[in-house]
């Protein structure tokens, strides 16, 4: 089995791309590019089970690593089967010594599970790659947006009193109408996407095509709203600047206006900048890491606390005029 090296987005809501080093059931993963942690696991365990979603067996940590401090192997667990994995262990480090500096690694997967809005068109982007169907159909802008994300424009929403982002995941699903739907697409190579197996009741969707320029470009749709929700919509995307960038399909006008807007983010820039694709205004961004470290120095916070990680990794890294409210 050879070695794969991929990555994969982390969604609902989008905190950025995690890179991959996997061999067999052994994983090299990372979110900055810089520091990576090695697992592996005992996939014999599943020998005979009928294997779902829900089925899981326990990772063990193989070890740390960074150019700058090198491997910092975990605990031994001997088992049965401890010659093995350490076999494994040891084949997706001696990958990652080779080619750590390779990020931005493609995206592995091209299926996407979109919210579809009232007239049935990508609303945000849910979930990715597996086809599957037992999954929540509410999109969510998540608990560090809940303490940290703030809009102006929620003044002019005279009767709301909870944080922007609260405000921001009941608008978004409330735009998905009362009997929400989602689909998964097959995204094809020129940015179109072909319509797959729906949640909830739309089967007639199924087979139809949808081309690139109807896919929200940064995961969450900014049209068809009011000023007022497009502005706020708008913000949500600044803030989310620093991990946006590590999209591989913007256009170059939309990069440049993303980069300009995580300046104001400094230290969220420094740990995410290795895994930008491209970087337009090299300048300004190493304005901003010499910010960053400026902060750092002076003990100067971006009340940014970053906790959010895919479920599955949870456990890897213990420390994501009027009235015109809906």
């Amino acid at each position: 089995m050879p070695v794969e090296c991929y990555a994969q987005r982390l969604l609902n809501p989008f905190r950025g791309v995690m890179h991959i080093i996997r061999y067999e059931s052994a994983e090299a993963v990372t979110l900055d590019g810089a520091h990576w942690d090695i697992y592996v696991s005992d996939d014999t365990l599943l020998a005979g089970l009928q294997v779902n979603r829900w089925t899981q067996i326990t990772d063990i940590r193989y070890g740390s690593w960074s150019l700058e401090k090198g491997l910092k192997r975990g605990p031994l667990y001997p088992s049965d089967d401890f010659m093995r994995m350490e076999e494994m262990g040891a084949t997706v480090y001696e990958h990652l010594t080779r080619v750590h500096r390779q990020v931005p690694f493609v995206l592995k997967d091209h299926y996407e599970l979109w919210l579809l809005d009232a007239l049935y068109r990508p609303l945000a982007l849910l979930a990715e790659t597996a086809l599957d169907l037992d999954q929540a159909i509410e999109w969510r802008a998540g608990y560090t947006a809940a303490e940290h994300f703030s809009s102006a424009v929620m003044r002019e929403f005279s009767s709301v009193t909870e944080p922007a982002a609260d405000y921001l995941t009941r608008y978004i699903n409330h735009c998905a109408g009362n009997t929400p739907i989602a689909q998964w697409f097959r995204r094809t190579p020129d940015g179109s996407g072909v319509g797959l197996t729906c949640i909830g009741s739309a089967s007639a969707l199924e087979g139809r095509h949808i081309g690139a320029q109807d896919f929200p470009l940064l995961l969450l749709a900014g049209h068809g709203h009011d000023a007022a929700h497009a502005q706020l919509i708008a913000g949500f995307h600044a803030w989310q600047a620093p991990y946006l960038l590590s999209l591989s399909h913007l256009d170059r006008a939309t990069r440049q206006r993303l980069e300009q807007q995580a300046r104001q983010q400094a230290l969220a820039v420094e740990k995410h900048h290795r895994l930008y694709p491209t970087i337009i205004d090299q300048n300004g961004m190493n304005a901003a890491l010499v910010e960053a470290v400026m902060r750092r120095s002076q003990g100067i916070a971006e009340n940014q606390k970053d906790n959010t990680m895919s479920t599955f990794y949870i456990e890897l890294h213990p420390s994501p005029g009027g009235d015109r409210s809906i």
